[in-house]
């Protein structure tokens, strides 16, 4: 049954079976964490949440075939206009956004009241934008004027849209759009001289912010500090220990979590222990395993890909996923600070779902052309 499903995908079959597997981890996992949610406002009816996040895992899983069957190079076009549309989304968040958890990162869309970060929108247009100038630049990729300055300008402007409400996507993104660079051939030097440009922008940005009432600044400083002196508020840092310890090698069973009761945010910001708690560590390693299947096909893809902007695409939005997942996955085990970043795929959410599945769907409408090549003979690259 599963082959004939997979005969009528098209695209690196791999990653279709790493999505697959995720999406099963991600239903089973939210199904559990979300009974105290549940008893708190649904009034005890369990199975809301899960319909609800199924439902938007469907449309995702939809969204995902659809971004996987349009040819990558349109995504170097639809690029140009997102970022228009970006811009002024990230503005008018930071002023009108809706509130959520003590940050206003989301946008509540009209008549069907869904709320959604327009930071993953942005993250998203960002990525497809530097991967389409890199690709234009080729000729002058070491000329600073030429080649650097043009990308260096949005991403700039992005990240510094973002930061405000969301250091650690404002970082992610930055990260990614370095390593994009590197890999487009951009100048060492220049990127070196970009990295403290961005150290001093966020330096700049916390003394400002710092004298502002209401700050975020505070909550990022509160964090790093309890993280570093295991001092201070580590409530949701012990009550993922407590899982991940009681769950041992095999884990306690689906739906046998007791930390559930206990974690805040179980269903996301925190899932990974609960997963590790009902599946123990082996259950954890497999869902890391997966992520780092998704990795090594993504950049097998973008290492075959038979133009640089489809290489480029890839080896970014892979890494913006799996980055975001080791992240999520390394404040569960108390090897990072709290940041607040989902677990792609698998947390419960809505939008944030959505945009991780446009970016697999855009990664194997490059892995599909590669298809498409090797039926009709063309000689496939590997550099």
């Amino acid at each position: 049954m599963m082959n004939k499903v997979l005969e009528k995908i098209k695209g690196d079959r791999a990653i279709w079976m790493v999505v697959i597997f995720l999406s099963i981890f991600s239903l089973l996992a939210v199904y559990s964490s979300t009974g105290s949610l549940a008893y708190k406002y649904r009034s005890g009816n369990t199975e809301y949440y899960i319909i609800k996040h199924f439902v938007i895992m469907l449309l995702g899983l939809g969204l995902m075939w659809l971004a996987s069957r349009i040819k990558y190079t349109y995504y170097s076009r639809i690029s140009q206009l997102a970022l228009w549309v970006a811009v002024p989304l990230l503005l008018f968040t930071l002023v009108k956004g809706t509130n959520i958890n003590e940050a206003s990162r989301w946008l509540t869309l009209p008549i069907i009241n869904i709320s959604f970060q327009s930071s993953d929108f942005a993250k998203l247009a960002l990525i497809m934008y530097v991967a389409r100038m890199l690709t234009k630049k080729q000729d002058s990729i070491k000329d600073f004027k030429e080649a650097f300055v043009p990308i260096l300008i949005p991403v700039l402007i992005i990240t510094l849209l973002i930061l405000p409400a969301n250091l650690s996507t404002a970082a992610i993104l930055f990260a990614t759009c370095i390593i994009l660079m590197y890999i487009g051939g951009v100048n060492l030097k220049y990127l070196a001289a970009f990295a403290g440009i961005g150290v001093l922008s966020l330096m700049l940005f916390v003394f400002v912010a710092s004298k502002m009432p209401e700050s975020r600044v505070s909550v990022w400083g509160t964090r790093i500090t309890t993280f570093f002196t295991k001092s201070g508020d580590t409530y949701q840092v012990r009550q993922a220990k407590i899982a991940i310890a009681s769950g041992g090698i095999i884990g306690k069973m689906p739906g046998k979590s007791t930390q559930r009761n206990f974690l805040p945010h179980a269903y996301s910001d925190f899932i990974y222990a609960i997963i590790i708690e009902e599946y123990g560590i082996a259950g954890g390693f497999f869902v890391l395993l997966l992520y780092l299947i998704l990795f090594y096909r993504a950049i097998k893809i973008s290492k075959q890909s038979p133009g640089t902007f489809g290489a480029l695409l890839a080896a970014g939005l892979s890494f913006s996923l799996v980055f975001q997942a080791m992240i999520n996955m390394a404040v569960s085990v108390d090897l990072f600070p709290v940041t607040g970043q989902p677990l792609p795929l698998i947390s419960m959410g809505g939008t944030s779902l959505w945009f991780s599945s446009l970016a697999i769907g855009i990664i194997l409408s490059v892995s599909r052309k590669i298809e498409e090549d090797e039926i009709n003979g063309r000689p496939i690259t590997t550099s």
